[in-house]
């Protein structure tokens, strides 16, 4: 099940929020575990157990932790709990790049090929082990006590609204919520006002220019004019897609009374690789910031040491995000740029070019990633990079001329404008005027009726 779905608008949130609201404050941590649960099962009801799993080995875990009085005992169970977390990601998330890796190198060698089970990916794991793996460190660094309360603790690893797609969040951040928290009518609309902007950036913009940036990656030849559009419409469309579900995902949580932190400040006006990181994907960042980056020495060995360990933490980070060397290439670029925008600084001082012309210059750094990013392959995206740069003609293609339509290049315009525009929104959408999202919410639930499905793109992580 999906936020921009009928299903999930028009039957799970409604009955949910009813429920929600006549049902006493001591149960409504069960109410959300339930209804969360049934949530993920839509999908697949097998994978459940594997949730239920992660939940109740973590919790058992850090509660072990907390009793525990040895340094050297609890650093042994932070082992254990990390990585049978580990395991179980990398079994389901990595197995088949592992034995398809495997069979290329066998290939090689003129060796036959070790046959295996193709292995599905659970939705949602990458996320829900990253929220277990944190609270068990947070435990361990004592920056938590552990959960009493397993309802209150299963109920933050399952909460519908981060359980697919994030935000990444700690738990000690929302366990006092879980205790208390505020409702009221303000907060609710608030939250359904957040909730409609992301449904409109989703199902208006990055749907719109979906079939363009899908026609310039399948192009068999992408040629220059192909690859700018399809470059363009991804790096629109992956931005409006993750941060509108993001605004859902606050949004929704904010109706029942929970406060999720930002996880998107404008990125694309970022004036360096490093300010991206800081306002792109935010609470990804801080994850590998705090539990990563930290964690491998961060700056404290030395300076070629903090070097590689911003290298190894893009790197693992982008292998987080999906088993292909696509993923391992992009998270190698982005580290590559931090470490040496960290020495350039170091050395020279702050970049004097102006702030446009360095805005202009990180958008097409981070172009240039998403290409890799979203290209099925590393062929695949040789051939995108080498059509940006006219190897393989300028017209657009017949594979793509036949989806430019004026109405899609409209929206490409309209979505370049808001992320321009987005400062500015923010200070004067305020008040009644914010209302006016409403009859574009309607317009994007009807456009919603007349299309087919298409899931957020940040489901597949």
């Amino acid at each position: 099940m999906v936020f921009s779905s009928n299903l999930f608008l028009f039957a799970f949130l409604p009955i949910f929020l009813i429920c929600y609201y006549l049902t006493p404050a001591r149960g409504k941590s069960l109410l959300i575990l339930g209804f969360s649960y049934g949530f993920y099962a839509w999908w697949r009801p097998d994978f459940l157990g594997l949730l239920v799993g992660v939940t109740g080995v973590s919790y058992g875990v850090a509660l072990a932790i907390g009793a525990s009085s040895d340094d050297a005992g609890r650093r042994r169970l932070l082992t254990l709990g990390v990585t049978l977390n580990l395991l179980a990601l990398g079994y389901f998330k990595y197995a088949n790049f592992g034995i398809d890796s495997l069979n290329i190198a066998l290939h090689s060698l003129g060796l036959g090929p070790v046959v295996m089970a193709h292995v599905l990916l659970p939705i949602g794991l990458s996320f829900y082990i990253f929220h277990a793996i944190s609270y068990l460190v947070d435990i361990y660094r004592r920056e938590a006590p552990p959960a009493r309360n397993f309802v209150d603790f299963a109920a933050f690893i399952a909460l519908f609204p981060h359980l697919v797609a994030g935000p990444v969040l700690r738990y000690h951040l929302l366990a006092q919520q879980f205790r208390s928290r505020v409702h009221s009518l303000d907060r609710f609309a608030q939250g359904c006002l957040i909730f409609m902007v992301g449904f409109c950036k989703k199902v208006l913009v990055a749907d719109a220019v979906a079939p363009l940036a899908d026609a310039a990656f399948a192009a068999p030849v992408p040629t220059m004019a192909d690859a700018w559009l399809g470059a363009s419409a991804y790096t629109l469309q992956l931005f409006f897609d993750f941060s509108g579900y993001t605004d859902m995902a606050i949004g929704l949580a904010l109706m029942v009374g929970f406060v999720f932190p930002q996880n998107f400040n404008d990125p694309y006006l970022s004036g360096s690789i490093t300010e991206f990181w800081k306002r792109w994907h935010m609470s990804l960042s801080n994850w590998l910031r705090e539990y990563l980056y930290i964690s491998l020495g961060g700056n404290r060995k030395g300076v070629v040491r903090t070097y590689i360990n911003l290298f190894l933490t893009m790197l693992l980070g982008g292998l987080w995000h999906g088993a292909n060397w696509t993923f391992v290439i992009w998270g190698a670029w982005h580290g590559a740029l931090l470490a040496a925008e960290r020495y350039w600084t170091a050395r020279f001082g702050p970049s004097g070019w102006p702030h446009w012309l360095r805005v202009a210059r990180t958008l097409l750094l981070v172009m240039l990633g998403w290409v890799v990013f979203k290209a099925t392959d590393l062929g695949a995206a040789l051939r995108m990079l080498g059509g940006m740069i006219g190897l393989n003609g300028v017209a657009f293609s017949p594979a793509v001329d036949y989806q430019l339509m004026p109405d899609r290049l409209a929206v490409m315009v309209i979505g370049a404008g808001l992320v321009c525009a987005m400062p500015w929104l923010k200070r004067h959408a305020s008040g009644p005027s914010a209302y006016l999202i409403v009859p574009l919410f309607l317009w994007a639930v009807a456009t919603l009726s007349s299309q087919s499905f298409t899931p957020f793109l940040y489901f597949q992580f």
